[in-house]
């Protein structure tokens, strides 16, 4: 198991200056989605009558052009790319898991709606399906996104000549909007290292976590130690990037801004340099 030390923090300026309340225009900039139409079948396999997948598919088509990212409720014609629907029990809830497939019919990439009170889903009232499009569309954009920037970025040589995919489940622990912050800048640095990160774990090679400490040290400081942690698809630990450092006690308590740019750019190195370690042994 390989571990990389990165104390990244006191690089990242004077605090609090760099990050005054403001989130920093890295952080709010939006990418646009990749060109291809996606094509939305009645999906057979939603846990819908056929009538109710109709309307689904119609739903998210609506949703998803209206988050700009050109979709058609239909058969994919020559060069769509497609939306595969399917859904799943858990529990008393249905859960809707969304798979991009490009033009070729291979799978890029795959995301999960939030769950749905079974009963709702099987009554599959529009107003219920229209909200499930809209909690959809948003994640399929992003997701769409950072395919685009990894499929620019990949090494045709790596893989069997498709991206990695990696299974990011978001920072926990980490004070003000650092657990949003942090996990908004890791997805797009990743995408432009040639990664496709997404929330699912349907067909990934990694796992990444991130767990956040802050411990009050003399001195009114704190000390911020941010361990990122790499596992195969089995849940295998393969590797660690843990960033640490001494901050004034309260800097992060509200906005992390421009600090979540910075840390994610070093340590979305240090994952991608793990991930490259366990390519190059198969």
């Amino acid at each position: 198991m390989g571990i990389t030390g990165l104390l990244l923090l006191a690089g990242c300026g004077d605090y609090p200056r760099p990050f005054q309340g403001h989130p920093g225009a890295t952080a709010l900039r939006l990418a646009a989605p990749p060109p291809a139409r996606l094509a939305i079948a009645p999906p057979p396999s939603a846990l819908l009558p056929d009538a109710d997948a109709q309307k689904f598919a119609a739903a998210l088509a609506d949703a998803l052009v209206a988050a700009e990212v050109p979709a058609v409720a239909d058969a994919p014609a020559k060069g769509d790319w497609r939306l595969v629907v399917t859904a799943e029990h858990r529990g008393s809830n249905v859960v809707p898991i969304y798979t991009i497939d490009d033009a070729a019919g291979v799978s890029q990439g795959a995301t999960e709606g939030g769950p749905i009170a079974t009963a709702d889903w099987a009554n599959a009232k529009p107003a219920t399906l229209k909200l499930a499009a809209a909690d959809a569309a948003p994640k399929l954009a992003s997701l769409l996104t950072n395919i685009e920037a990894a499929r620019h970025e990949s090494d045709p040589a790596s893989l069997a000549n498709h991206p990695t995919r990696v299974a990011f489940h978001g920072v926990t622990g980490a004070p003000g909007d650092g657990n949003t912050s942090l996990a908004r800048q890791m997805r797009d640095q990743l995408g432009k290292l040639g990664e496709v990160v997404q929330d699912s774990e349907t067909g990934v090679d990694y796992v990444l976590t991130c767990a956040v400490t802050v411990t009050p040290t003399e001195g009114k400081q704190e000390r911020v130690e941010i361990q990122w942690t790499i596992t195969n698809a089995k849940g295998q630990e393969l590797g660690k990037v843990v960033q640490l450092n001494e901050i004034p006690a309260g800097t992060l308590a509200k906005y992390w801004g421009d600090v979540a740019v910075v840390v994610a750019q070093e340590a979305a190195g240090g994952v991608r340099d793990v991930i490259l370690k366990q390519t190059a042994q198969r």
